[in-house]
């Protein structure tokens, strides 16, 4: 079932406290894309998706509602920093390198989906393989009869033949009772070797150079298959082996290029590209300097928001209904700062509030993972139960809200240390501690902020 604007909203609540028009704006972006799909074919490749310019300080949750935006679609996804762009030809990367990244996270998208589909017909062959690992078949080279193999076999093949058929019917023999013991799950330490792909670049990618590591270019690529993939040989457990074995499995089981068409035409129709920190790009300052100027990145980027062809080593990839979604804080400059070119590809502006007092309060406790039952979690592994009484809560709020207005405002990324400062001790002393329940209450809390708080050098520190 398709999710409706509503219920788009209602799932984004479940893990970001307010930004009620953020997260109306991204619904109907999704639940367009729903719609363009029903349209016929002529009009459906005219709709082109309604990109989105979020406005609002840091830490109000403008990454997140884009990223479990991408979650509930199943879509691909990419979050890129504008300001990496400010140094192409030095350190930087070209834009381009956004489509390719997008790119290959879909296709371990569809790679993944695929495999678990086969999973579990490749684990039904992995106690064959793992019997091969634990009884392997005698190595017989060397052992071939020189005057047989020089007279093609004849008149001695007999009794080769009889002891390779004894060897075989021996080899049998244990294997069925190893396989007993491995179906009752006796032989789960025991280690094996196996063999598997060696992933590492080679040496020759480590001088290659950005540009061809932008394009993906290894020497697998360039020989296909004249090169045989590398191994290397590993022991590991029997638990452990089932699990690589499995995965072997299930690769040979799909076809790769079954997975990349599937994964450049979703990156195509439902790739969602996540461009922070535009606001550091925004602007046409003049001079020379040790950068590229904001306006030529901001150049580069339009033709990929517009709509443009960029190459892969998969293929070429079109741009045209990727949904793109631009964030930045827009302290010192503004959206009207931006060339009017690509201001015209961002049509819909949505505003984030600064996070208050009632919203930390609500993060701390409301989401699915609320930052108190995400301590609480951890610290209940050391056997350390931590309860937060609702005056606790409330003091934790305050601080994490006086903290923002009397120092820099980063949301509610304050809240993260502020709770580590405040639980400092307890996870230090956590697994050693005799008292196994620690109760946070307004007194714990102040006794633990207040002489931080009190001394403003040390508080812009700290906390």
């Amino acid at each position: 079932m398709e999710l409706t604007p509503r219920m788009i909203v209602a799932e984004l609540d479940k893990y970001i406290v307010g930004q009620e028009s953020a997260k109306k704006a991204v619904a109907i972006a999704l639940r367009n894309r729903h719609r363009r799909r029903l349209l016929p074919p002529g009009l459906r490749d005219e709709v082109l998706p309604k990109n989105i310019l979020m406005i609002g300080p840091t830490g109000v949750g403008k990454t997140e509602i884009a990223r479990r935006l991408a979650r509930l679609a199943n879509a691909p996804f990419i979050k890129v920093e504008a300001t990496k762009f400010t140094e192409v030809g030095y350190v930087g990367r070209d834009v381009d390198s956004i489509i390719r990244d997008l790119c290959e996270a879909s296709i371990r998208m569809v790679k993944a989906q695929k495999m678990s589909q086969v999973y579990h017909k490749a684990e039904a062959m992995v106690e064959d393989r793992l019997l091969e690992l634990l009884v392997p078949f005698p190595d017989r080279q060397g052992a071939i009869n020189p005057l047989a193999a020089l007279f093609g076999n004849i008149g001695f093949a007999r009794q080769d033949d009889q002891e390779s058929q004894e060897t075989r019917a021996r080899v049998q023999e244990q294997r069925a009772f190893m396989r007993e013991r491995l179906r009752k799950g006796e032989l789960e330490d025991m280690m094996v070797e196996v063999e598997v792909e060696d992933n590492s670049p080679p040496l020759v990618e480590v001088f290659s150079g950005a540009g061809i590591e932008e394009l993906g270019i290894n020497m697998q690529d360039v020989f296909g298959g004249i090169l045989p993939k590398r191994k290397k040989k590993r022991k590991v457990m029997v638990r452990d082996a089932r699990k690589i074995l499995a995965q072997e499995e299930a690769q040979k089981m799909i076809d790769m290029d079954e997975v990349v068409a599937e994964a450049i035409a979703r990156t195509e129709q439902d790739g969602i590209v996540f461009i922070d920190e535009i606001d550091k790009i925004a602007g046409r300052e003049h001079g020379a300097g040790p950068d590229v100027s904001r306006e030529g990145v901001q150049r580069d980027i339009l033709p990929i928001v517009e709509g443009s062809t960029v190459v892969t080593k998969h293929g070429p990839v079109k741009t045209d209904h990727i949904l793109f979604i631009a964030a930045g804080a827009f302290h010192v400059s503004k959206p009207s700062d931006l060339i009017p070119e690509l201001q015209g590809r961002f049509p819909i502006r949505v505003e984030l509030e600064p996070l208050t007092y009632k919203d930390f309060k609500r993060i701390l406790t409301e989401p699915e993972n609320a930052l108190i039952r995400q301590y609480q979690a951890l610290l209940a592994t050391d056997g350390v139960e931590v309860v937060f009484n609702e005056d606790g809560i409330d003091e934790l709020a305050r601080i994490a809200d006086q903290v923002n207005q009397e120092t820099e405002n980063i949301g509610a990324r304050r809240l993260h240390t502020v709770m580590e400062k405040l639980l400092e001790d307890v996870s230090f002393n956590a697994p050693d501690v005799e008292c196994r329940k620690v109760v946070i209450d307004r007194d714990y809390v102040r006794s633990r902020l207040e002489p931080v708080l009190r001394n403003r050098d040390l508080s812009g520190y700290i906390l």
